[in-house]
């Protein structure tokens, strides 16, 4: 057996496989959010996780899904964003004073009635 970990492209077989060619996708390329608020369109730190930080005391809505779930498929919670990390956002209902941790991993999507901070 020939343990020659430095072979020539035509000695080592995995040189010799054919090429794999992209396939072309008529679909426009996907571009970098541009908001008056992010004018210069970079979203490298726009993770959910910051956008719920810098929106803190927000009244907002959470919809959430339980997959493994019968009875709590399904979920929206409103509440004022009392606080958030890498994978939760704490919430309280100002009508009740309930608190309420949500973890992020069956979040779908957040609605805002006002404007969001980004920055």
């Amino acid at each position: 057996m020939n343990n020659n970990f430095y072979q020539t492209p035509r000695q080592n077989p995995v040189f010799n496989r054919p090429a794999i060619i992209p396939s072309q996708s008529t679909e426009p390329p996907i571009t970098d959010f541009v908001s008056p608020t992010n004018p210069t369109g970079q979203i490298e730190d726009q993770f959910a996780e910051n956008i719920l930080q810098k929106n803190r005391g927000k009244l907002a809505t959470f919809y959430m899904s339980y997959s493994d779930s019968l009875e709590w498929r399904d979920r929206i919670f409103t509440g004022i964003i009392e606080q958030s990390g890498k994978d939760y956002a704490l919430i309280s209902d100002p009508n009740t004073g309930k608190w309420t941790l949500l973890w992020t991993v069956y979040l779908n999507f957040v609605v805002f009635d006002e404007p969001v901070k980004f920055d």
